[in-house]
């Protein structure tokens, strides 16, 4: 039954059923039965950290275990046209918790943050957490934070109840310092020194605290961002290349080299264990049916990942950087094994989200993303939906509308068919000049109402030292793009 089933009355109704005192009645009899039976779902929603569109069994690894994730997708939904906001962490992650063009703030500018203490999520935009505070939820983020540090800001000065994980972009899965060697790990904003694996440690946290919630009966929401698999390359027995990267003379937890395949493999594996985890404690506490969860990651794979049938990787706009694996279960509403063709993004779940759990959006910041339960609950058609992206090293940009992609990078630009091409292959921009045309000029309507890119904001790109396969490629100056008048074009 999807939610609104659950209101079967419209404002229309109540204002034509006040005519008279009978239907009048009835209409708050039932209103009222509604409310007391609608119970605000629980949402646990599970982020991994660079894992490739192809890094999980269900959408297609053979050579991955991942049992608990596939469970998810069996029995609930499977995105196949999943996007995550973003080439790199903070800007989508910037996206997810406020539901909005991350460009729209200063701190999505960055690709990724990194070392500046004056830039950060700010405490008085609205965010996923502080949204649901209001009807009634109490939040935790367990993970990685990637959005501020203190004392400006935090995950507790952005809505979240508690807090246990780290503020940085990576983190050492063993001494849990982070790339200058310094400690980060942290439970709500008291730095703390743990023993044990980060993935088990999150997992851990996270059955607790669902445990606890299950005890005090409030609705939650429960933010598991795992570091998993992002470097660097240590599986659960990887303690050796933890104290080997701790040395003056290694490259630092970057890692570029170590890893392998065995060991990406092992931290997608120990993740997908912990997720099992979770599962069984909400089946334990008799939480499962009526609480949403949600698995995705915050951006396409990297140096190991598998981004099949796409090419590209983290901080590229290609098709790889930027599609997700994307599942979602709720038993008491989404019916179990299906895939959809719905197009969608990262910040769709705030309005996902908000709308299951009865709350409302800040009108003074008005969504971006879109609901998704129409889909996922009523099995309706596919909403057509057209996203836009930019990213400053190598000035790249896109569009998505429909089956079309216009894709640049540098000053080559591109058209591509990506659901019959999904390698990004065939270029068509003279083929089908009219639909290259208008991209151009939608994506310059839209630039023209974010902020613009900036010398000041970081962004990262691999270049030809770091990876053999990007012969040429050289280190982002720094500089933004100053876009060009459509007509130039």
């Amino acid at each position: 039954m999807s939610l609104t089933n659950q209101h079967p009355f419209t404002r229309r109704d109540l204002l034509r059923g006040a005519a008279t005192g009978m239907i009048a009645l009835a209409v708050g009899s039932s209103l009222k039965r509604a409310q007391r039976s609608f119970k605000a779902p629980n949402i646990v929603f599970i982020l991994a950290d660079d894992l490739g569109y192809a890094d999980v069994a269900c959408y297609g690894r053979p050579d991955l275990s991942t049992p608990n994730i596939d469970h998810i997708a069996a029995s609930g939904v499977r995105f196949l046209h999943a996007y995550a906001n973003s080439a790199v962490c903070t800007a989508t992650r910037a996206a997810l918790i406020t539901g909005r063009y991350q460009y729209r703030l200063r701190v999505g500018l960055e690709e990724p943050l990194a070392g500046n203490p004056d830039v950060g999520l700010p405490p008085e935009q609205p965010t996923l957490p502080s949204m649901l505070r209001k009807v009634g939820y109490s939040s935790t983020l367990i993970g990685k934070w990637h959005l501020g540090v203190l004392p400006k800001f935090g995950p507790l000065q952005s809505g979240y109840d508690h807090f246990y994980g780290f503020r940085g972009g990576a983190l050492d899965y063993f001494s849990h310092t982070g790339g200058r060697h310094e400690d980060d790990l942290w439970d709500d904003d008291v730095p703390i020194h743990q023993i044990g694996y980060l993935t088990d440690l999150l997992g851990s946290r996270a059955v607790e605290v669902i445990r606890s919630y299950a005890k005090s009966k409030q609705a939650f929401m429960v933010s598991l961002h795992f570091n998993a698999p992002h470097w660097p390359w240590e599986g659960p027995s990887g303690e050796p290349e933890s104290r080997r990267l701790a040395q003056p003379e290694s490259g630092g937890i970057s890692d570029f080299d170590g890893g392998s395949q065995k060991t990406y493999q092992q931290m997608i594996e120990a993740m997908d264990r912990q997720i099992g985890r979770v599962l069984q404690v909400l089946d334990a506490e008799g939480l499962r049916e009526n609480t949403i969860v949600i698995f995705t990651s915050d951006n396409g794979g990297e140096r190991f990942a598998d981004t099949w049938p796409f090419t590209g990787k983290k901080t590229e706009l290609l098709e790889g950087g930027l599609r997700v694996p994307s599942v979602i279960s709720w038993p008491a509403h989404i019916p179990a094994d299906k895939t959809t063709d719905q197009v969608s993004i990262s910040m769709d779940w705030v309005a996902t989200l908000l709308a299951a759990a009865g709350a409302q959006a800040d009108p003074a910041h008005p969504l971006d993303g879109v609901n998704l339960l129409p889909v996922l609950t009523k099995d309706a058609t596919p909403t057509p939906r057209k996203l836009f992206w930019r990213y400053k090293a190598n000035a790249q940009r896109a569009v998505r509308d429909g089956d079309y992609k216009f894709l640049k990078i540098l000053d080559n630009t591109f058209l591509f068919n990506v659901v019959e091409d999904p390698l990004e292959r065939a270029n068509l921009k003279e083929r089908q000049k009219e639909i290259y045309r208008r991209l151009i000029r939608e994506w310059y309507d839209w630039n023209a109402t974010m902020l613009p890119e900036i010398k000041e904001s970081y962004t990262v790109g691999f270049d030809g030292k770091q990876l053999a396969d990007h012969v040429g490629a050289k280190p982002p100056d720094q500089m933004p793009d100053i876009p060009a008048p459509p007509e130039d074009q």
